[in-house]
């Protein structure tokens, strides 16, 4: 469990750092961002999944990503130290996290 916090601490960062219009103060905000983020989509993102059912099954599931971006744009408002610029920059920010991260789980995970 520490390990994934750890990959994924490194993923927020290595994001964060490829994106202009994300900005993380240092590594140690990354840490806090990936514990922030892993609370909310414990605890908030299976509730707005349920809510948001008929339009993820209308999209093909394409309205997951918008649930990840407003996940994002939340974490962004409760985190100092770790901003994104606009709604799009925290969809580009999810995707491009969640590949990283993917590739990182694969070659350390």
């Amino acid at each position: 469990m520490i390990w994934a916090w750890l990959l994924n601490s490194v993923s927020v960062y290595a994001t964060a750092s490829l994106l202009e219009g994300v900005e993380i103060k240092n590594f140690w905000s990354a840490v806090f961002v990936a514990a922030v983020l892993a609370i909310i989509n414990i605890l908030i993102k299976p509730v707005l999944l349920f809510l948001s059912l008929p339009v993820t099954i209308l999209t093909l599931g394409l309205f997951v990503l918008v649930i990840n971006a407003i996940l994002i744009m939340l974490v962004d408002k409760l985190v100092e130290g770790f901003k994104v610029e606009s709604f799009s920059w925290a969809l580009i920010f999810g995707v491009v996290m969640s590949l990283i991260s993917w590739a990182l789980f694969k070659l350390f995970g």
